[in-house]
């Protein structure tokens, strides 16, 4: 056996959604790969859409190289077909997958190229009935033939190994900021999305779906004092209800959908706070891209979150906790300083732990343990 190093050439596969934060994710760290001097591509698994899906747009206005695999939704031999043909012409020597179908479909392809396989696990819907369990039990059993698993908390670090991988091959390693663009000004942000001026506003960002939830954020905002406006950015299927709800709350005239906003992140800063709310989380970029505004947050102490935010830096509740919610929204308006002190601590925390620079060295070491690993089983 060789002892000259194996050359880096990373190929990242995902089947993205249109916007997201495992698709922020995959964009900030293979721009900074990029930038680092790793040889990167990316890959999209796509049905129908181009290159205008929102995702591939943002890649390559970024000059990162891209590639559409154009499947129909069980295409599968042709997926892995097109996934092998990819690997080879890129000369890749790891295959970096991000999410259920890569992880299960598309990784074995790679292993028997003796192509080195690391998945990001971004953690879990808590959810989704009989085919979402199944899924999530599909996908555990699937990472115990990676050669790593990145993690992105500690606490999550600690579910995959208590569900079977492998504890030397999973690897704790936070999500990273990185402002990808400048932040918009307070004015310029609340005119891009039609916030008054004057306004008391909360906002909350995400995909409006059951672990999220949208539908707490509406109780507590009820709740809340009278002073305050509510904005949504983000869609999905509970948007229809968490709009009764509203109605029903008598609160609908203080709320406004903004939908699905193209990179929200650089418009944090039209809020007074942002609100997380979800049940389970990783590392969720929104609660990054806060920090790095210096924008008061109150959220969730779940998943990954107390690893990035102590009570210096934000006010955190228990899931599910609409009174404490409020309170915590009522809080940052009524003891301004105190919410802008702990907003200068956590931005500071991004500026300083959470840099892409040291966040992109800690994967080239998962990489480098991925592809020894890969060499000695051939």
């Amino acid at each position: 056996m060789s002892d000259r190093p194996i050359a880096l050439s990373v190929v990242h596969l995902l089947a993205p959604a249109p916007f997201g934060g495992l698709e922020s994710v995959v964009e900030t760290l293979a721009a900074g790969q990029r930038d680092a001097g790793v040889a990167v591509h990316v890959a999209a698994v796509l049905s129908n859409a181009g290159r205008d899906h929102p995702f591939v747009a943002a890649l390559e206005a970024r000059g990162l190289p891209v590639t559409i695999l154009q499947v129909g939704g069980r295409q599968y031999l042709e997926e892995r077909n097109a996934v092998a043909s990819l690997l080879s012409r890129t000369g890749a020597t790891v295959l970096h997958t991000h999410g259920y179908r890569p992880d299960v479909i598309d990784a074995p392809v790679a292993r028997r190229m003796r192509v080195a396989t690391v998945t990001t696990v971004h953690g879990f819907t808590g959810g989704g009935g009989v085919k979402g369990r199944l899924y999530e039990w599909l996908q555990k059993r699937a990472f115990r033939s990676f050669d790593a698993v990145i993690a992105v908390s500690g606490k999550l670090r600690g579910e995959l190994v208590a569900a079977g991988v492998r504890e030397d091959r999973v690897h704790a390693v936070r999500n990273a900021w990185s402002p990808a663009g400048e932040y918009a000004e307070r004015s310029e942000a609340r005119r891009a999305l039609g916030i008054p001026e004057d306004a008391k506003v909360v906002g909350w960002v995400g995909r409006m779906s059951q672990e999220k939830a949208p539908d707490v954020v509406v109780r507590a905002f009820a709740a809340a004092g009278p002073g305050l406006r509510l904005s949504l950015i983000g869609s999905g299927p509970l948007e229809e209800e968490c709009r009764a709800l509203t109605a029903s709350l008598g609160v609908a005239d203080r709320v406004t959908w903004h939908g699905a906003v193209p990179r929200a992140g650089p418009l944090l800063k039209a809020f007074d706070m942002i609100a997380l709310t979800s049940w389970t989380e990783g590392t969720p970029m929104v609660l990054l891209e806060a920090m790095g505004a210096g924008v008061p947050i109150v959220t969730t102490a779940v998943g990954g979150i107390p690893e990035s935010v102590g009570p210096s830096e934000a006010q955190l509740v228990q899931a599910g906790d609409v009174a404490g919610l409020a309170a915590a929204l009522d809080a940052v308006l009524r003891d301004a300083p105190a919410a802008a002190a702990r907003a200068a601590s956590a931005q500071r925390r991004a500026e300083t732990e959470l840099a892409v620079g040291s966040w992109v060295e800690r994967h080239r070491e998962v990489y480098a343990e991925a592809m020894a690993g890969r060499l000695r089983a051939r």
